[in-house]
């Protein structure tokens, strides 16, 4: 178990991440808003937890067959690009205070999705090799 990863800037990313995408997930519920809406919160929701698990059992070291970083990019670019979409939709319709609600916190997501991208494109090696801060000679 890494115990750092929370304290970490990318570990408190991922758990405003998921914490945003719970409430989201619950606005959207509440209000009973359109099924795409609740749809995408639950799936950020669920993704970003199981990457979060990911990195805090360092299974992401077990399972070395797959670049993580890079499946979690994916996951951060398509996410916001979904949000941008579907919580736009939901703050320009305004069927009621809880679809609004759920649409603002969708578009703080959408910042923490981008954000995290960033920080993860950063992360990536393409042309050294993994966990070197080095160029390869």
């Amino acid at each position: 178990l890494d115990r750092a990863f929370p304290r970490s800037p990318r570990g408190a990313l991922k758990v405003a991440r998921t914490v945003a995408a719970v409430v989201a997930l619950l606005c959207f519920a509440v209000s009973r808003a359109p099924g795409a809406c609740t749809a995408l919160a639950a799936a950020e929701a669920a993704f970003t937890a199981l990457f979060l698990l990911l990195y805090l059992l360092r299974l992401d070291k077990q399972l070395p067959w797959l670049c993580w970083p890079l499946a979690d990019f994916f996951n951060s670019v398509v996410a916001a690009l979904f949000l941008l979409i579907v919580c736009l939709f939901a703050v320009i319709v305004q069927t009621n205070h809880g679809t609004v609600a759920g649409g603002v916190i969708g578009l703080v997501l959408l910042v923490l999705c981008v954000v995290d991208a960033v920080l993860l494109f950063k992360k990536i090696s393409f042309n050294r090799p993994r966990g070197s801060g080095t160029p390869a000679k």
